[in-house]
């Protein structure tokens, strides 16, 4: 084999909560990830030279040592000792900076097409404790599926699948800095909302879409929001168009929508695209390791 072409998928937060701060500065969260059907394609092939080089549609992106797929791919050829390198092509479609885990999908994307391209024989298990080292979600982003995730989001528990339902995903022309969220986040900590995270687990397990979305919560939309109010002209949007329930995924600014029926998303994404509120803007559906 010398070359592989993968689709790294996108997730979003059914349920996230801060639940402390370590003492190294890091967050404790307690959350609910799930994978959509919105995905970057990667292709990835050998090359004679022991050169790590990438390419990319979107000219702003760094394809340099920044990129957590070169820091993936170097990962695994500097512990193996692999002579060859590899030429890494992404072709982006996940909205960059979103909440959305696009660049931790993508490394571990390219953990798992050179440990297949090269036969070195790791398990997912393997995959995901070497992908810790590169991000905390990219060990979900290895597993993939419905699962709650703890600690820094690196403690990872599978979870039944999620309802499959229209997923309608918007995405603002604004970029929110991590950073400063969290920062907003720990001046008010005592004060915000917290979801109900053994709630939303349970609707899981019931199957049961409309408790579900009355349960969602995301701690940070009380610090995002205030910051970028178009986020909630989204939500609201989405709810006078049918949606079942719309949130805030991550720290922002995306925002999803979960629909009953393929008709009333369809009819949501139609008047978002009107309102001129979002630049990006994509219909999709639930992913589960079963698809």
């Amino acid at each position: 084999m010398d070359s592989i072409s993968l689709k790294a998928l996108a997730k979003i937060n059914i349920g996230l909560d801060v639940t402390g701060i370590r003492d190294d500065g890091y967050h404790e969260v307690r959350m609910i990830m799930q994978t959509v059907n919105l995905f970057d394609k990667l292709t990835i092939k050998k090359s004679s030279d022991d050169k790590i080089t990438m390419s990319t549609n979107l000219k702003f992106l760094p394809v340099d040592g920044d990129n957590l797929c070169i820091k993936a791919a170097r990962l695994l050829i500097e512990e193996f000792g692999i002579k060859e390198g590899v030429h890494i092509d992404l072709e982006k479609h996940i909205p960059v900076a979103a909440g959305m885990a696009g660049g931790s999908t993508d490394a571990a994307a390219v953990l798992f097409g050179v440990n297949k391209l090269f036969n070195l024989k790791l398990s997912q298990k393997d995959l995901m404790e070497r992908g810790v080292k590169i991000g905390a979600d990219v060990p979900y982003c290895i597993m993939r599926g419905t699962a709650l995730a703890e600690g820094i989001g690196e403690v990872l528990s599978p979870l039944p699948p999620m309802i499959k339902c229209p997923v309608l995903i918007a995405k603002p022309g604004i970029a929110v800095s991590t950073k400063q969220v969290y920062t907003a986040l720990d001046s008010c900590f005592d004060s915000v909302k917290h979801p109900d995270i053994d709630a939303l687990i349970s609707d899981i397990k019931a199957g049961d879409l409309k408790a579900l979305c009355g349960h969602m919560g995301n701690v940070l939309e009380d610090v995002t929001i205030p910051l970028h109010p178009v986020i909630a002209d989204i939500k609201a949007n989405m709810m006078e168009n049918g949606a079942v329930g719309a949130m805030m995924s991550g720290s922002g600014p995306t925002v999803f929508g979960f629909f009953d029926d393929n008709k009333k998303a369809r009819a949501a994404k139609d008047a978002l695209t009107k309102s001129g509120m979002v630049k990006q803007l994509y219909l999709t559906t639930i992913y589960n390791n079963k698809n």
